[in-house]
């Protein structure tokens, strides 16, 4: 790894006491924990991932069946709340981790990253780019890592401080509230239009295909499922945004909490410039934190619960981050590098307050560092 400075004179791996050789050896202790799992999986993963779309599909099939009743109030509710987890195991713990290739060895074309789509507005192929690429590559690189702060959000000191920005925590409820179209705009680069790096003309095409998946969405969940309950139309209507609501609320909780608590580390270009595999590591821990939880909450939060262990690993299947927890927070302990975690709550309050009071103005903002710029070469192949 090239040794560089940061904007505070010294690189994060060095305030931690890490020399290049340990980040090597570092890398390499990761490496035989992958190379291990990857050994292991089999049947039994490939059950656990099947039976659980077979529970996907079952929800939702109950669900839209119990609004066919929609006008008993505890038909409409389970109804609603049925659609509610089907929407957010769709999400979570079956599309988000497919479309990782966690499944990719089982040369099954249902559980296949490249063709697989989720019932949610960002097309797969956009989704696969703008998160598995760029989020997994460039993770909390300041200028590179287009999910710190969605291009909305200021959720580091290093982003420059604008009056808009007082409207930081409007801006966090309305990206919770309609996070699978915020998801769908990702790619289009919304915040690089208007900083005047991008022209609407080469946005279009990636709008025009994440409108159009939107518009499916849209068609099937406010127009299709409820006119076939005919005079419960907006009834089945009114659950079905429900539910996606629940579910866009519940997914930007996990993953803000996953991301942005505070402890999480933010990183300049310059010390990630030829980074190697350690270095990599050792920034998914720091840019990456847990949510403690019991066995429900971590397959309704995709296995994200174990965020850090999915950065370092986000091609094992999810199920297994919970068996490596324990060695690697071992590891870290060993590193002297710190393991976030904490509880749900806390975490989600830490968010909270992290997002009021990055609302005013701060100390970031010394670098220019505006619109992320288009993103070419990755550092460091990630695993």
């Amino acid at each position: 790894m090239t040794t560089t400075t940061t904007a505070r004179g010294v690189t994060t791996a060095a305030a931690y006491g890490l020399t290049p050789e340990q980040l090597d050896a570092l890398g390499e202790e990761l490496d035989a924990i992958r190379d291990r799992i990857l050994s292991e999986v089999g049947e039994e993963d490939v059950t656990y991932i099947r039976n659980l779309i077979r529970l996907q599909r079952g929800l939702e099939i109950g669900g839209r069946g119990a609004l066919f009743l929609g006008w008993l109030p505890p038909f409409w509710l389970a109804g609603t709340a049925a659609l509610s987890v089907s929407k957010i195991l769709d999400n979570m713990e079956i599309g988000h981790n497919v479309m990782h290739g966690q499944y990719d060895w089982t040369n099954d074309p249902a559980l296949s990253a490249k063709g697989f789509e989720w019932d949610s507005a960002c097309p797969g192929d956009q989704w696969r780019h703008s998160h598995n690429y760029l989020h997994h590559t460039f993770t909390n690189i300041i200028g590179k890592d287009r999910d710190v702060g969605y291009g909305i959000i200021r959720m580091t000191d290093e982003q420059p401080w604008s009056p808009v920005l007082l409207l930081n925590p409007l801006f966090a409820t309305i990206l919770a509230l309609l996070f699978e179209e915020g998801v769908m705009l990702h790619d289009v680069e919304v915040d690089r239009i208007g900083a005047g790096t991008k022209t609407w003309e080469e946005a279009k095409p990636t709008l025009r295909e994440g409108l159009r998946k939107t518009g499916r969405q849209w068609l099937k969940d406010y127009a299709i499922w409820p006119a076939l309950t005919g005079p419960l139309f907006f009834s089945t209507l009114a659950a079905n945004a429900t539910a996606n609501v629940v579910r866009n609320v519940w997914a930007f909780s996990i993953i803000f909490c996953g991301h942005f608590p505070e402890g999480t580390h933010e990183f300049t270009v310059e010390e990630c410039e030829g980074e190697s595999k350690g270095h990599w590591y050792f920034r998914q821990m720091l840019g990456s934190a847990n949510i403690e939880g019991g066995p429900l909450f971590h397959v309704m939060s995709g296995n994200l619960s174990h965020q850090i262990e999915h950065h370092l690993f986000p091609d094992l299947p999810a199920r297994r981050y919970k068996q490596v927890a324990p060695e690697v927070k071992e590891i870290t302990q060993r590193y002297g590098i710190p393991y976030a975690t904490g509880r749900f709550g806390r975490q989600l309050g830490s968010v909270a307050s992290k997002i009021a009071r990055l609302a005013l103005p701060g100390r970031g903002g010394d670098a220019a560092v505006s619109a992320p710029a288009p993103v070419e070469e990755p550092l460091v192949a990630a695993a």
